[in-house]
């Protein structure tokens, strides 16, 4: 299995850009978890973010909390995820980026929690409510298993903390395009060109945009400023709803942008 890093650049050499969607692990119930990777790993996607359920979603909209409430009644965990991802291992050809809060990684036990997703495959860690000042305890027990900490850069972050986000994070750079916390958009801030090429200039690593990208048009504009994209609320969305459709056009959408800008 590649790392997530070289998934990405594995996408721009093939001559399109990255498209990592977000599904919330067990909506629907643990038996879900591997028909939905496996089904959008044979769809194309560049890698596949994997929300685990808790009772405190400070970063999620209203699509992604009521996912997790579902899962939650469904009796998932973060353990009984990871044991369900190690089950499946070796079918799991893309990286998996684990997206959680740092509460069940705690309970769950830092080095503990670093040998499951080893055992798993899980190739990056995205945890929203531990900012970049208190990462290290997270770089400490995850990085000797080679597992990436992907750091999120809002809009308002100046650029000296622009510059430090960009050196500390690993993988990739995820780049928030709204104010506030996931959902589907209908708009985007006017200066999104100008933050994304300070996010470019200043990382040395792939930088990706998320939250509130919901539409083919979307995915295409928000992946022409940066190196592809990260879709959420309209994929979980789309899978509760069995609507494979929406979630193939998306991924098509990614596949479109260098192609068209280059001819």
């Amino acid at each position: 299995m590649t790392t997530l890093q070289q998934a990405i650049e594995q996408a721009q050499i093939a001559g399109h850009k990255a498209f990592i969607p977000y599904i919330m692990a067990g909506d629907g119930g643990l038996e879900t978890i591997q028909p939905t990777i496996l089904n959008l790993q044979q769809l194309g996607v560049t890698a596949i973010e994997v929300g685990i359920p808790f009772t405190d979603p400070v970063a999620d909209g209203p699509t992604i909390e009521q996912a997790g409430e579902r899962a939650l009644a469904a009796g998932v965990t973060l353990r009984r995820v990871l044991q369900t991802l190690a089950s499946f291992r070796e079918d799991i050809k893309v990286p998996l980026v684990v997206m959680t809060y740092f509460n069940p990684v705690l309970a769950y036990g830092l080095d503990n929690f670093a040998q499951a997703c080893v055992a798993a495959g899980v190739k990056g860690l995205i945890v929203p409510d531990v900012p970049l000042e208190e990462s290290e305890i997270l770089r400490e027990a995850l990085n000797p298993y080679a597992i990436d900490i992907v750091q999120l850069v809002s809009l308002t972050s100046p650029p000296d903390r622009i510059a430090r986000i960009a050196a500390a994070s690993q993988g990739f750079v995820y780049a928030v395009t709204v104010n506030g916390i996931t959902g589907a958009r209908a708009n985007f801030a006017d200066n999104l060109e100008h933050h994304f090429a300070q996010l470019r200039q200043a990382s040395p690593i792939p930088v990706l945009a998320g939250f509130g990208i919901s539409t083919p048009e979307q995915v295409k504009s928000m992946g022409a400023l940066g190196d592809g994209v990260i879709v959420g609320s309209a994929i979980v969305t789309a899978l509760h709803k069995g609507d494979i459709a929406t979630v193939e056009a998306l991924i098509a959408a990614s596949k479109d942008i260098r192609t068209k800008s280059t001819q």
